[in-house]
């Protein structure tokens, strides 16, 4: 119950005190999706602190440099999550949440008082890391008053309340885990939390959502169309309400999803990590034919403003960079007072002293009905599947190869639309034809195992492409618009070897059309063609289709399609052979009864033992192929 979470929550909290946990401390944060991670985020607040996320799966780099950059007095944890901070050398004092309760379990379960500890609307909540463009990630600081006035809003705007369910599933390293977490606890709704990398799975999503009843749920555009494409999409019957954010929402999707869920309200909200979540919202209204969606008007207590290079609004229409001002701009980057300086400028407009807006880089415009239009970048930043990405970020670790001259990176789209990174570069010594196969050091494989050590996941490049050197323009700079379009032989260097039976063959085919990549040989690896986590789930819909089954553990686990065809479970059915297959007397097996009862060995088995001696064909008994199967099935 909730007053058994606030309790636990309360005695944490007091216990973190001891600790010296104060106002404005950090708190490191290394847990599993679980309710011993909300009870630790809570106990952090309330004990004044500010909560900082560290994602057990990045590369041990990237949480080494959020603890040494935001000082943590304590981290909490499980097990799993203390092994992870041991690791990182640091003498840091961790508590284990999931399993030392008894050292806080004599302390009052009373909540604390804000007023006592000298708490206040500006203290720090929390800081969140998004990526740099100097190579090194940024932690972005939002305060309590801000987080408050996005969570208000949202119970006020859709009416959230005891009635409601909500799925907590975004990891907490990104802010939409915010209103996820903090929302339901405000207003009353039912929290429930999905299992650990369960936001990665369309299929069990859909199950939870369903038998969960939830009624209000977030997605990132491209894992809403995941999610759609799932047959058990349909079955979330109880779903009244779905929020989309963190890239833009093309209209073609928007139009699917009414066409999926008709009923469903659909909202697309938009907002940087600078600023407490979201800062505007729009309604996709059904049977709206805008060929771009717009990201809306200002929620409460914030402005927006479109400005000119000498920050003077434009007019309606015209094209300018969105700023951002009011109670839910955050107070800036930790221990990075000039990026601070620089994109946390002062409030012209404001009448408060000392006002500041937000300058987001984001380029919009105003509409003629009141609403903003978002255009796109005036920088190097990027998102892709709802991950921030600085392309300098990526393109600084490249250029610590010690055999790299330059490097660039870019985003391409493929045909289907899906956006993938694309990293160009040229070697020292000697130029190379750019098809040419590059050295062992500079391959496609031994670059991504390079920034691999860096950078998580979702910010690898799927193709790597050498040139003799990179296009510029008539001033001298890099020409973007004149780097080449990525050949195969640019997302891997594996030797192609043809696979082998109807199961490799198979998932060959899927690889091909999933990643449109012409020849997938046995050797080729899905995340080094350019696959990823949510292209995974159209992946693995796909198989299922074909009647394999998988799931996302799996294709993370068997990467190459050899060893995943090893992996993959025939999709069964469940038929009693008979127990004599053979009429008495007969010589033979008619090859309709092989057919239809040979789905397993036991089947097999029990076919043989009743073949009378001398049988002509026993020869043909033998197991269906997965792929076999998987047509039969279909066909019962």
């Amino acid at each position: 119950s909730y007053r058994e979470l606030n309790e636990r929550a309360n005695r944490l909290g007091r216990y973190l005190r001891r600790l010296g946990v104060e106002p404005e401390a950090r708190v490191g944060v290394c847990l599993e999706r679980s309710v011993e991670m909300v009870v630790g985020l809570l106990a952090t607040l309330k004990a004044g602190g500010a909560y900082v996320p560290l994602d057990r799966s990045y590369p041990r780099e990237r949480p080494e440099y959020m603890v040494a950059d935001s000082g943590p007095v304590v981290a909490l944890s499980d097990p799993r999550g203390a092994e992870v901070l041991r690791q990182l050398g640091r003498e840091l004092p961790v508590v284990n949440v999931s399993g030392s309760a008894a050292a806080w379990a004599g302390e009052a379960s009373e909540n604390l008082c804000a007023l006592e500890l000298g708490l206040s609307s500006r203290q720090l909540a929390y800081v969140i890391y998004t990526s740099g463009s100097t190579g090194a990630p940024k932690g972005a600081m939002n305060e309590h008053r801000g987080v408050v006035n996005r969570l208000v809003w949202m119970q006020r705007e859709y009416g959230i309340g005891s009635g409601d369910v909500v799925v907590q599933k975004t990891p907490f390293t990104f802010d939409v885990s915010v209103w996820e977490l903090f929302c339901p606890l405000i207003s009353g709704a039912k929290l429930v939390m999905a299992r650990p990398e369960g936001h990665k799975d369309a299929a069990y999503l859909s199950e939870l959502i369903a038998r969960k009843g939830e009624t209000a749920t977030h997605f990132v555009p491209w894992m809403l169309q995941a999610f759609m494409q799932h047959e058990g999409a349909k079955g979330c019957a109880g779903l009244r309400r779905v929020i989309c954010s963190g890239e833009e929402l093309p209209a073609a999707v928007v139009r699917r999803f009414h066409e999926r869920l008709g009923g469903v309200e659909l909202h697309n909200l938009y907002g940087p990590t600078e600023a407490a979540v979201d800062v505007t919202a729009w309604r996709c209204a059904e049977g709206d034919e805008r060929a771009s969606v717009p990201i809306g008007r200002p929620i409460a207590n914030t402005s927006i403003y479109v400005l000119d290079g000498e920050r003077q609004p434009v007019p309606v229409g015209v094209v300018g960079e969105l700023y951002i001002a009011g109670v839910q701009v955050g107070r800036g980057y930790l221990n990075r007072p000039e990026l601070t300086a620089e994109r946390f400028v002062a409030d012209p407009f404001a009448s408060e002293p000392g006002a500041r807006m937000y300058r987001t880089g984001d380029l919009g415009r105003w509409l003629a009905d009141g609403n903003l239009e978002f255009v796109g970048r005036n920088d190097q930043q990027v998102k892709i599947r709802g991950f921030r990405i600085e392309l300098g970020e990526i393109e600084a670790r490249l250029g610590e190869h010690p055999e790299l001259e330059q490097a660039a990176v870019v985003v391409h789209r493929d045909a289907a639309g899906d956006a993938r990174l694309v990293a160009y570069f040229t070697a020292r010594g000697a130029p190379n034809d750019a098809e040419e196969t590059a050295t062992e050091s500079v391959s496609a494989e031994a670059l991504r195992a390079h920034l691999g050590a860096f950078l998580p996941e979702y910010m690898l490049p799927a193709a790597y492409v050498r040139l003799d050197a990179l296009p510029l323009n008539a001033n001298g700079k890099l020409d973007r618009k004149a780097l080449p379009l990525p050949t195969s032989a640019a997302y891997t260097s594996r030797e192609y070897e043809a696979p082998r039976g109807d199961v490799e063959a198979t998932i060959s085919r899927i690889w091909s059309e999933t990643l449109g990549v012409e020849e997938v040989g046995r050797n080729a690896n899905f995340f080094e063609l350019g696959g990823h986590s949510l292209l995974g789930l159209v992946l693995i819909e796909r198989l299922r289709g074909a009647g394999l089954e998988i799931d996302v553990r799996t294709l993370f686990t068997s990467q190459t399609l050899a060893e995943l065809a090893t992996r993959v479970e025939p999709a069964r059915v469940e038929v009693e052979a008979p127990p004599n297959l053979v009429p008495p007397g007969a010589t033979a097996i008619e090859p309709e009864m092989l057919t239809l009862a040979c789905l397993d060995r036991a089947a097999v088995d029990r076919i043989v033992a009743s073949v009378p001696e001398g049988a002509s064909n026993v020869q043909d008994v033998y197991p269906l192929t997965p792929a076999q199967e998987g047509l039969l099935l279909h066909h019962r």
